[in-house]
């Protein structure tokens, strides 16, 4: 599906379910992973998610636009649109959106940063792996206080 037949959807939907036309833009964001959608209160666009539509298919993902389309029709009527409002609440229910979406299928596995950097105590020998270079001036051992020492690990060797 295509960002233009997104946005027909939105509109029919927005028809259907709330008698007001949707005047804005809708587009796909296949970035979103954790969340089915967003609003956006400053442009009042909406971006879904098209993992949902993939993985769950029209009748969930149109929930998922009833969802924003909750946000966005009562933020336009200066009326409470987050999502502990009971504004939100009710007209929720009533036009039968999801309050959360599913979860995505672990599928793929994100690719975790190898450990770069080891700072090591001089007194006591404990060693801190880390991802990101820290200063060892900034900090001192948990164990013992004592100074720390940093080194550049070869990442290479440990994959």
């Amino acid at each position: 599906m295509q960002d233009h037949q997104l946005q027909e959807w939105v509109e029919r939907v927005s028809l259907q379910s709330f008698g007001i036309p949707f005047r804005h833009k809708a587009t796909f964001n296949g970035r979103l992973k954790s969340t089915g959608g967003r609003y956006f209160t400053k442009s009042h666009n909406i971006e879904i998610s098209p993992h949902q539509l993939r993985n769950y298919g029209e009748e969930e993902t149109e929930k998922i636009i009833k969802h924003e389309l909750c946000h966005y029709h009562l933020h336009i009527l200066k009326r409470g649109y987050q999502h502990r409002d009971a504004d939100f609440k009710q007209l929720l229910a009533k036009v039968g959106g999801t309050r959360y979406c599913k979860s995505l299928p672990a599928g793929e596995k994100r690719k975790t940063e190898p450990y770069r950097f080891k700072l090591v105590c001089r007194s006591c020998g404990m060693e801190y792996l880390r991802k990101r270079k820290a200063d060892p001036r900034r900090y001192v051992c948990g164990r013992c206080r004592g100074q720390l020492l940093l080194y550049m690990l070869d990442f290479k060797s440990q994959t």
